[in-house]
């Protein structure tokens, strides 16, 4: 066969095994939208166990209450001090959810990940304890080290935390606002009241508090508040964290008119 013969017949082999190629592509596309339901779960950072399980069996289309059952009766590979308590180790990320995925495997998962990502050591618990908080009061991810030093530095002068966020996970909440009876309240996450870290992390923390928490920004700092978003003030200087809080109080009574 002449050689522009053969050139012409390889360029139709070729063309044909593309096409072919394709088809092959297209059919496995088609088949994973018809039948393969193929989804995903994400688990934004600092969200609370109670909050991941509804997702968990909205994603997996189980009955509500199955993933918190689960959590209880899967032998979940969690450290030593969480007592079989997996708040803090629901690892945020983004997770597929294939059909016939149980609950019970999606939890496995996202703590199998959180010791990928957080580390197995002795400390681990406390860490996760502490970056739980730094996540949940920080305003933005460059104030978390600075959060992990007031923490720090209040532990180290025998201080409580005084930490609202802590509050809020004890009375199942959201809130900016706390109140003088609020840190009445009797609770081991009361830490107006109790010295120490609370029994278990209060929400399920990120890469960034964890890294914030075990090299906090040097500082003396022991008083912050979030006078409004993205201006957070921290000091050491107890009037100045009073005229701070005066002026947080001042622009919250504004918003609520």
């Amino acid at each position: 066969m002449p050689r522009r013969g053969r050139r012409v017949l390889l360029v139709c082999v070729l063309t044909v095994l593309a096409l072919l190629a394709v088809g092959v592509v297209l059919l496995l596309l088609w088949r994973k939208e018809e039948g393969g339901h193929a989804k995903s779960l994400t688990v934004p950072e600092g969200w609370r166990a109670s909050q991941v399980y509804a997702a968990v069996d909205k994603a997996v289309g189980a009955a509500p209450g199955t993933a918190k059952k689960a959590a209880g009766t899967a032998n979940l590979p969690l450290p030593a001090g969480a007592k079989g308590n997996p708040e803090g180790f629901l690892f945020p990320a983004t997770y597929p959810v294939k059909d016939g995925t149980t609950a019970a495997a999606l939890l496995t998962y996202m703590v199998k990940t959180a010791n990928e990502r957080l580390g197995t050591g002795p400390d681990v618990h406390r860490d996760v304890i502490v970056a739980s908080i730094v996540q949940a009061e920080a305003d933005t991810p460059t104030d978390m080290g600075k959060v992990a030093r007031v923490i720090r530095n209040r532990q180290e002068r025998g201080m409580p935390l005084q930490m609202d966020s802590t509050l809020n996970y004890a009375m199942n909440r959201s809130t900016l606002d706390t109140t003088h009876e609020d840190t009445r309240i009797d609770s081991p996450y009361n830490t107006y009241e109790r010295k120490g870290l609370p029994p278990t992390p209060i929400g399920n923390p990120g890469l960034d508090a964890l890294r914030a928490t075990r090299s906090p920004t040097p500082g003396n700092w022991l008083y912050f508040v979030t006078v409004k978003p993205g201006d957070t003030r921290f000091t050491d200087d107890y009037e100045v964290q009073k005229r701070n809080v005066a002026e947080f109080n001042a622009n919250r009574a504004k918003e609520r008119g």
